[in-house]
């Protein structure tokens, strides 16, 4: 039987349900997710195999107007994503449609990506009635060219398949780009860097905005024992250092706790893991830091 294999970025505004549709299509988390915008920093791969077809899912930051160099960084990574792509999920939040908004990004990546196959997932439908997602579908038919509209819950599931299922008709006869059973790309080191600052975004929630990095200073696989993960969390104030560890400490210690549980969770076995805080003024202007922690984990900042 002939393979099909091709690359599908996802694609949208922030909080639009990108990361969860991904964990969704997978079944596994692998892209963090929580109510904060702007989660995703950088391009994820979730590989879905199965039979005769590989698709090479990227999960991409939310489509912003960037504001400071850590935006720009995260801006080139949807391009780059759309350049390779065969097909684009374009994810919106069906309970935020409106024609203008949606023109917008529609005019963006028809015009500078018309060769490529355009999807509209209309994520969130258990939210609203079903006349208003009808409206909405019809809306969107009579007055854009689009090659596939979907209407999903990724939360719950619904209707994923039959997206998997589009998305197949329209992929090229590849050979497989991956191992079968490869998942992502992306190394332990990354998802582990990424489970610490899902847990600080829940944890502290208003208390911390965005700008929190998590750098994985050490990574020893044992044996016999317990692995030992020593991560700092990156703040660009004292006072956030403060809000993190809390008094008494009391505040790093829960996170830390919370941290370890989701990572032995996700490698599926033992650690031991040391948190610190550190500051870093305005890192996310500082292109040093940005290329030296960003291009580690195969992503590139120029």
């Amino acid at each position: 039987m002939q393979k099909l294999s091709g690359f599908v970025p996802i694609i949208g505004a922030p909080n639009a349900g990108k990361s969860t549709l991904l964990n969704a299509i997978l079944g596994q988390n692998i892209s963090i997710v929580t109510a904060k915008p702007q989660t995703t920093r950088n391009r994820i791969t979730g590989i879905y195999t199965k039979d005769n077809v590989q698709i090479v899912f990227v999960d991409t930051p939310g489509i912003l107007d960037p504001k400071y160099k850590l935006q720009q960084f995260m801006s080139r990574e949807i391009e780059s994503s759309l350049i390779e792509s065969d097909v684009i999920v374009l994810v919106i939040d069906i309970k935020k449609y409106d024609r203008e908004s949606f023109a917008k990004l529609y005019d963006k990546y028809s015009r500078e990506y018309k060769e490529h196959k355009l999807f509209c997932v209309l994520n969130k439908i258990d939210l609203i009635r079903k006349e208003d997602i009808l409206a909405v579908i019809k809306d969107i038919s009579e007055n854009f060219k689009i090659d596939e509209i979907i209407p999903v819950s990724a939360v719950k599931g619904f209707n994923v398949d039959e997206l998997i299922k589009t998305i197949i008709k329209y992929l090229p006869e590849n050979e497989f780009y991956f191992e079968s059973d490869v998942l992502t790309s992306q190394p332990e080191k990354f998802f582990v860097s990424e489970i610490i600052r899902q847990n600080v975004l829940r944890q502290y929630k208003d208390e911390i905005p965005f700008s929190v990095y998590i750098d994985i200073e050490e990574f020893k696989e044992r044996e016999s024992g317990k692995d030992f993960i020593r991560a700092s969390v990156i703040v660009e104030r004292d006072t956030q250092k403060a809000i993190i560890i809390g008094e008494g400490g009391l505040k790093i210690k829960k996170l830390g706790e919370y941290s370890r549980k989701s990572v032995e969770e996700f490698l599926g076995r033992q650690v031991y893991l040391e948190l610190f805080v550190k500051v870093r003024k305005d890192w996310k202007n500082d292109d040093e830091f940005l290329k030296k922690n960003f291009n580690k984990f195969g992503t590139s900042v120029t």
